[in-house]
């Protein structure tokens, strides 16, 4: 397909309509609400809206989905940020660095630079998706389960970037999140594993309620005992936008984060919540300054939030070229297309161009609301962490239930959010770090189906991993990045052994 210039302006000019307009901040806004609320991902919010989409115009209602899919992607970094609880999956990552800068009285600076991250991803991967779709889409097509399996091996190259200061605790960490992984039903056979007769773990561990228990619950409990003797946090509500010293000092990553997104996004099946991890650890395998991360540096929150928003535009390439959804949410679009009357793919391109476009100009346009209506809810949403930590954590608690709850209305998710919160805890109290556990819970069961598919097709023979290039790069870019974040972690162990001994010998002066 040759890129049309002028359908391109005619598109945008359908779409710089009041009602198109409306129908994609309406979205927006409904995006970043239900993102920011633990449990209501931007799957259940944008399949809990796709009812309000029926008898209207298809470019309406695509509009308004594009609004919710861009504003759900920013809405989990709000509570990421303040309260340490993963709005949606895409967000966890946000948590290491975003939740830091919080409690270092920067919950402002941290919310202006996730808005402009997210913004400045979403512009990116949708100009990708503009531009690029037809050849991205042939590249993605090429993936099979080889291929699966080595983006699982490279997600998982990323485990010693986020391990925190003892690289063998993360380890322990990422082997007992792939331990987890193997309850439930045998990916091949079907056979259920380590379910104990529990009928609701046959499909393993919930992930949401895991995720909430992992990071929300488990801070209730860590909180619980500092009520009363501890020093309220409090947020600099003045910055709308990052500073512009903040805007150069991220500005690499936030260009690397926002290409590495899109692709990601453009491969069925991964999702923002792999990109995001996947670029925060190649930001703190770059950074000159790894003993930071971890601690609030600005540059990683930067990468995961304009990395999971990227993937927005990059998930709609295979969707709209191929119709093959490239994650869970164009798997509701998908939907919303045929209810329309619409089937994705290369038909859709033959007969419903205009459209084609004019869903490239709304997606662009659902960015810039997200941008505007993100500043302007900006001062509200850094409110919430200046609320008493007596009432604010058990509303927490509280929302954290109610959000496990939700998924699949079953109060064994309740449990399991609790029981991971109680883990998570003790975890926490003895220095193992929670993020492994999660980035092998993504990847674990990816990398077990595709490996068994790929074994299935060859008969067993294991070289069959190294007989497909794309397959064979991703598993060399795995071991440059395991060696280099190897490197990295004792370099970071170097300098602050360092800085302990001056500050032992300026102490003893």
């Amino acid at each position: 397909m040759e890129f049309n210039w002028e359908l391109m302006f005619t598109s945008y000019a359908a779409v710089f309509t009041p009602s198109i307009l409306f129908m994609i901040c309406v979205g927006t806004v409904a995006g970043i609400v239900i993102g920011a609320l633990p449990g209501l991902t931007a799957t259940m919010g944008v399949a809990l809206l796709v009812p309000l989409t029926f008898g209207r115009a298809p470019l309406e209602s695509l509009s308004m989905l594009m609004g919710i899919y861009c504003g759900a992607m920013y809405g989990g970094a709000i509570s990421a940020i303040l309260i340490r609880t993963p709005g949606t999956p895409a967000a966890a990552a946000t948590v290491l660095e975003g939740y830091p800068m919080a409690k270092r009285g920067e919950a402002g600076r941290a919310m202006a630079m996730a808005l402009f991250a997210s913004f400045f991803g979403g512009v990116v991967g949708a100009l990708i998706m503009t531009f690029a779709s037809p050849f991205i889409s042939s590249v993605a097509l090429e993936f099979g389960p080889v291929e699966y399996f080595g983006l699982a091996i490279f997600g998982l190259s990323v485990i010693i970037s986020i391990s925190g200061r003892s690289l063998i605790k993360g380890m322990m960490s990422a082997f007992f999140g792939l331990l987890i992984c193997t309850t439930g039903f045998d990916p091949i056979s079907g056979y259920p594993r380590y379910t104990f007769g529990i009928v609701e773990m046959m499909e393993g561990p919930p992930f949401i309620p895991t995720l909430i228990g992992l990071f929300a619950v488990s801070e209730v409990f860590n909180e619980v005992q500092k009520i009363g003797g501890a020093q309220q946090i409090m947020a600099k509500l003045d910055q709308y936008l990052p500073s512009w010293a903040d805007i150069k000092y991220c500005f690499k990553e936030l260009c690397r984060s926002s290409i590495i997104g899109t692709v990601i996004g453009a491969i069925p099946g991964a999702g923002g919540d792999i990109a995001a991890f996947i670029s925060y650890g190649e930001a703190k395998r770059a950074s000159k300054n790894p003993e930071r991360y971890g601690h609030g540096e600005i540059e990683g929150l930067a990468a995961s939030e304009c990395a999971n928003n990227s993937c927005s535009g990059g998930a709609m390439i295979p969707l709209l070229s191929l119709g093959v959804p490239g994650d869970a949410v164009t798997a509701v679009l998908l939907g919303a297309f045929v209810i329309q009357g619409l089937q994705p793919g290369p038909m859709l391109y033959k007969e419903h161009i205009d459209l084609v476009y004019q869903i490239f100009a709304s997606m662009m346009l659902a960015q810039f609301a997200m941008q505007f209506i993100g500043m302007a809810g900006i001062q509200l949403f850094a409110r919430v962490i200046m609320v008493d930590r007596a009432i604010l954590t058990p509303a927490i608690f509280v929302l954290s239930c109610v959000g496990a709850f939700a998924m699949r209305a079953n109060v064994f998710d309740v449990y399991c959010t609790l029981f991971f919160g109680i883990l998570g805890y003790v975890m926490m109290r003895y220095d193992y770090p929670l993020s492994p556990i999660l980035l092998a819970l993504i990847l674990g069961p990816m990398a077990e189906s595709n490996l068994r598919r790929a074994l299935v097709i060859s008969g067993g023979d294991f070289s069959i991993l190294f007989s497909r290039p794309i397959a064979v790069t991703l598993m060399v870019l795995a071991v440059i990045s395991l060696v280099m974040a190897i490197r990295g972690h004792q370099k970071v162990e170097a300098k602050l052994a360092e800085q302990e001994k001056l500050f032992n010998e300026v102490t003893q002066e």
